[in-house]
């Protein structure tokens, strides 16, 4: 199994910050991370996404989870999710202070994680970036 995450203090409305990360179409205009998202954010959906990082490949996940304004799971992998899954989750927990701690992690699982995840690159600078431009867009 692998794990990346990132986090980050956003000085922004938990609803300002929700609305960007739902927003499928407009991904590619405030994160330097994607080009596109296919599809819309909605529970059980299923969307597309296209990453710079793996410009000739697509990512095609399902929306898991969703609950409005906290928290939204993303899963992908192979047909066969016990071969490799990615589970990717996005998390706003609200401060005190006004501020929102934004937390995004994904896990690699799988009989096939090993083998997949040596052939993968290194996803914690663009988890990183995407976490650095959803706050620079939610802050603007």
């Amino acid at each position: 199994m692998r794990t990346i995450s990132t986090s980050v203090m956003i000085q922004a409305p938990p609803q300002t910050i929700w609305d960007l990360l739902t927003d499928a179409p407009a991904y590619a205009s405030w994160n330097s991370t994607v080009t596109k998202v296919d599809g819309a954010i909605a529970p059980g959906a299923r969307i597309t996404v296209h990453a710079t990082i793996s410009p000739e490949r697509a990512f095609p996940v399902r929306v898991a989870e969703l609950v409005p304004g906290a928290r939204m799971v993303w899963r992908g992998g192979l047909p066969l999710g016990f071969l490799f899954r990615g589970v990717r989750t996005f998390t706003l927990a609200p401060r005190g202070d006004g501020s929102v701690e934004f937390t995004m992690t994904e896990v690699f699982s799988g009989l096939f994680a090993g083998l997949i995840g040596r052939s993968m690159p290194d996803l914690q600078p663009a988890f990183d970036e995407f976490a650095a431009c959803l706050k620079r867009r939610a802050e603007a």
